[in-house]
């Protein structure tokens, strides 16, 4: 029995990854044609059409909702509408749409109840021109300027996005560095393009406060600078959606609204399982995909074999889906010399390759991180063009043990970007 509220399908599907990479999809298509004169063509327009774009938002969000409502119903499991809580530990209830409440008894549970926008204290959010990041999905009017608060990963995507649409843009980075999480040397390659397109950076600035002026926003910054633009939107992370689910009634443990989770994602309930967000593991759907695999895997008895094999949550491999995009698995560079260990680091960048000449986008690179004496690799970092893709052969490398032979003895198509993966593994 599945008990949902919102859309079946969760989070990524209704606010998060779907409609945002769709938005961005919508972006890119229209940088492309604006950069297609230099690849032959001639006379080419494109503008946005918000309601257009609206639509097929909506669109793509029912049909990815009937499919897996259709899949859940052939597989018998029942679907419940409503919101559900613990009342004890093996009892659930679920309060309907229209009030009435139905009651179960469970064997099991998973509680996979998600994340929403963190919002600070100091920034009131109107759904107009101070959003969330799920006002925005889209915005009700497209920001002539947008102001971007927050330079992780949700932020700089936003940062693409609405640029690519035409919008004029500044980004708020508290730090010296987007991205302060990853690479420097991929975050400076993101940070050189965004200045390339004209993207204002205020590094090192703390956002503290967000006024309304009439038809404008004003974002205040800790260090006196001020960001003006027509819409702010926020981008500062997340919280667990946790009150209200009956923890204390089922005695499940929490920490800061999170779940913790062993390694079969088993609170300290034994048979009470979180997964994804409120797990307070890694938030990538791909995440909590796996995490749900796993746990039913243990509760149908298929796990439990020796060996057992858990989720690696170093080797997940994650993806920023900006322009140029931005992909990485395993050990980083920088995290292996703060460590002290020793690894062979090999770079090739696109611009020595057909495909990415082709495309008329020689932007990135790839970079390989591996062991010297085994040739294992242990993770690795693409900056360029379909770098989401692409990381998969890494992901799969890191994931199995492979080496660097193991990559470059692989006959891979002609022309193509992967090859410059084959070539740094040479």
């Amino acid at each position: 029995m599945v008990i949902e509220r919102d859309t079946i399908g969760g989070a990524a599907h209704l606010w998060d990854c779907v409609p945002s990479k769709a938005m961005i999809a919508t972006g890119n298509a229209r940088s492309f044609l604006q950069r297609s004169m230099r690849m032959g063509l001639n006379d080419v327009q494109s503008n946005v059409d918000l309601e257009q774009l609206k639509e097929r938002l909506r669109s793509i969000e029912s049909r990815l909702e009937a499919t897996t409502r259709s899949l859940l119903a052939s597989q018998r499991v029942e679907l419940v509408d409503g919101t559900g809580r613990l009342v004890g530990p093996n009892q659930v209830v679920a309060t309907l749409p229209d009030g009435s409440e139905r009651s179960f008894d469970a064997d099991f549970i998973v509680l996979a109840c998600g994340s929403r926008p963190r919002i600070p204290e100091w920034a009131s959010v109107d759904g107009d021109r101070v959003l969330s990041t799920r006002d925005a999905y889209p915005p009700r009017t497209l920001p002539s300027h947008a102001v971007v608060i927050g330079s992780g990963v949700t932020g700089v995507e936003f940062v693409h996005m609405f640029e690519s649409m035409g919008s004029e843009v500044t980004l708020v980075v508290s730090r010296q560095q987007v991205l302060p999480q990853k690479d420097p040397e991929v975050a400076a390659a993101l940070e050189t393009d965004f200045l390339r397109r004209g993207i204002h950076l205020f590094k090192g600035a703390r956002a503290t406060a967000i006024e309304r002026e009439g038809d404008e926003v004003v974002v205040r910054c800790d260090d006196g600078r001020t960001a003006r633009g027509s819409h702010a939107l926020l981008a500062i992370g997340s919280v667990p959606n946790s009150e209200g689910l009956g923890l204390d009634a089922a005695g499940v443990v929490s920490e800061n609204g999170y779940v913790p989770v062993d390694n079969l994602m088993r609170s300290n309930v034994a048979h009470i399982f979180a997964a994804g967000d409120l797990s307070g593991r890694l938030p990538l759907s791909s995440v909590a995909a796996m995490q749900g695999r796993k746990i039913a895997e243990y509760v149908m008895g298929k796990s439990g074999r020796a060996p057992e094999r858990v989720i690696d949550y170093d080797k997940a491999a994650s993806a920023i889906f900006t322009e140029p995009e931005i992909a990485d698995v395993g050990l980083a560079e920088a995290d292996a010399f703060a460590e002290g260990r020793k690894v062979r680091v090999t770079k090739v960048p696109f611009a020595t390759h057909a495909k990415a000449l082709i495309n008329d986008d020689s932007r990135g690179f790839v970079k390989i991180v591996s062991d010297p004496a085994t040739g294992v690799v242990l993770g690795g970092s693409i900056v360029g063009r379909h770098a989401a893709e692409l990381i998969s052969i890494l992901a799969v490398a890191v994931t199995n043990g492979l080496t660097v032979t193991d990559i470059h003895e692989s006959l891979l198509v002609h022309p193509t970007l992967a090859e410059a993966l084959s070539e740094a593994a040479e």
